[in-house]
Order: structure tokens, then C-alpha cells, then sequence
């Protein structure tokens, strides 16, 4: 089917084979971060013997949400990982009365699908920058050729460094950076500036980190080219974090400053109890509190 054929006269089996796709993908790329955060977690603990921490594990717990779907929470807490966790999810249903009216696609019918990727990993050293990153693909209103509903990419990743450091910022930007050009040319410097007007904490007038992208409602028309974009970011991600916390994780650091990064923490959790769109959606159709929550710090001070 061409670019040009609106959603609205998608067939039915089309629909089901891309939440399928997607749904497959979430999947494979949580696998692949997973393992790829477990190797750094062991080749750190055989330079440090005396590490006081374990080279960590994720474990995986399944949820289920009563009105249809569910989810996989993955949690790991380690030597270098003071606590990440990676989840995916698939969850659909209707939209409440009172919610359904600020989705797209939902006036004349509240059902949703919904399946995604959400990370978010804390680091024991306040050198390693703190990340967050999750791509999601949602339909709405229903599926079929009478739908009015509507269909679309959303996501992106950014940075939060307690240290910023100028080559980690710049290698991170770069590499989501290519992940835009190969979509479109034009479109990083408007999702950069998305990332930096969305993390932004209005209550202390200050951004929440070193920013990286941020997009939404992606639905141009040209399904392939919009997960392939989708697909792009989640490998710019594996690419690139894992080698910042290489970069980072054997840096020494005083008791002050891991004082400063429990201090500086409270705004991630500001932001996300906030304003974080993610929660909201998560608490409005029924998610998992546990899951959803996750990207909330183990340990965070308050001044």
C-alpha cells in the first residue's frame, strides 16, 4: 500500500501485522540493551576485585493488565547500574471518559493499542550521565476501514548527566543526529528543540539535563519510513550509551559530589511525577504502577 493511502482505509490484517512488527521489535531491542548492560556490568567487576557491588542481573517480572494486555518490567541494580530498568509493553482497551478526549482519534470511539519500549538507568558514579530513552506505536478509535481513529510513532532519548561533560554530549547528540538524517534532513534540529522545550522543569525554570530528541504523533503517512526512523533511534541508543558509560565508569569521584548527584536527582523525579507524558498516559489506562514508576532513582536527596 503506497504513502498516500490514508489510515482510515487500512485493512484489518495490515493493522495486525504492524502491531505485531512492532511489538516484535520493542521486544528484540530490550533483549539487546539488556545484554549489553549485563556485559558491562561484568567487565567492570573483573577490573575491580574489590568492587563493592556484583556484576548485576536483570530479572524480569510479567504484569498483566485486567482490561487487556500487559507487560515485562526488567530490573537490574549492579556495580555500575545503581538501578536501570528496561520494560516493554503492550496494553489496549478503551480510553476512560474523562482521558479519551485529550488522544488523538478517540471522539467517536475510545479504543487504543498501544506497545513500547521505556528505559530509564541510574549510575552509581555521578560521571556516568543518567539516560532515558522510549519509542512507543499507538492506534486509536479502532481499525478497519470505518475507523476515524488514528495511528502514529512517538519517543526519543536525552541525556542527564550530573557532570556534563562537552565530547559525552556532543557524541550523544551526534549519534541521534544521524539516526534524523536518515528520516529527514531537516527534522533534528526540531526534534532537539521538542526534547529541550519538553524536559524542561517550569517549577525551577531549568532544563532537566543536556537534552537529545523527542517526538510524537509521527504519522506522515509513510508507515515504513516512520518505523524504519523509530527502528534508527532505538540502534543509535545501543550504540552510543553503552560507550559513554565505558567512558565514565571507572572515574574517580568524592563523597561530595555523589551527595550532589543524590541532590540533583530529586529533579528527575520532579519531572516525571510532573509532567512526564509516559506516567501520565501509564496511570490514566490502567498500567503498572510498579512498572510505570520504575524510572523513579533508588536513593535521592531532597536539600
Amino acid at each position: 500500500m503506497d504513502k498516500e493511502t490514508p489510515s482510515s482505509f487500512i485493512e484489518v490484517d495490515e493493522y495486525k501485522n504492524r502491531q505485531a512488527d512492532t511489538r516484535a521489535w520493542f521486544k528484540d531491542l530490550r533483549d539487546r540493551i539488556c545484554s549489553a548492560f549485563e556485559a558491562i556490568e561484568d567487565d567492570y567487576c573483573l577490573e575491580h576485585s574489590n568492587s563493592q557491588g556484583k556484576a548485576g542481573r536483570f530479572k524480569q517480572k510479567e504484569w498483566q493488565r485486567p482490561e487487556g494486555g500487559g507487560g515485562t518490567m526488567a530490573i537490574m541494580k549492579g556495580a555500575v547500574f545503581e538501578k536501570v530498568g528496561v520494560n516493554i509493553s503492550t496494553v489496549y482497551g478503551q480510553f476512560s471518559d474523562e482521558f479519551k478526549d485529550k488522544i488523538p482519534g478517540t471522539a467517536e470511539n475510545p479504543q487504543f493499542w498501544a506497545s513500547g519500549i521505556s528505559l530509564v538507568a541510574h549510575l552509581r558514579n555521578p560521571f556516568v550521565p543518567a539516560v532515558h530513552m522510549n519509542t512507543r506505536y499507538i492506534n486509536t478509535g479502532g481499525i478497519g476501514e470505518d475507523s476515524k481513529g488514528k495511528r502514529w510513532f512517538g519517543g526519543g532519548a536525552d541525556l542527564t548527566p550530573i557532570m556534563p561533560k562537552d565530547d559525552d554530549t556532543r557524541d550523544f547528540h551526534d549519534a541521534l543526529k544521524k539516526a534524523c538524517d536518515a528520516y529527514k534532513s531537516d527534522c533534528y534540529a526540531e526534534y532537539k528543540a521538542w526534547c529541550d522545550e519538553y524536559f524542561y522543569l517550569k517549577h525551577r525554570d531549568e532544563q532537566r539535563g543536556v537534552g537529545g530528541i523527542f517526538y510524537d504523533y509521527l504519522d506522515a503517512g509513510d508507515y515504513k519510513a516512520e518505523f524504519a526512523f523509530t527502528r534508527h533511534v532505538g540502534e543509535a541508543f545501543l550504540h552510543i550509551y553503552p560507550a559513554l558509560v565505558r567512558r565514565r565508569m571507572n572515574s574517580s569521584f568524592s563523597e561530595a559530589e555523589r551527595n550532589y548527584q543524590l541532590m540533583r536527582r530529586g529533579r528527575y523525579v520532579e519531572f516525571n511525577l510532573l509532567y512526564d507524558r509516559g506516567t501520565i498516559f501509564g496511570l490514566n489506562t490502567g498500567g503498572n504502577v510498579e512498572a510505570i514508576l520504575m524510572s523513579l532513582p533508588p536513593e535521592v536527596h531532597w536539600p
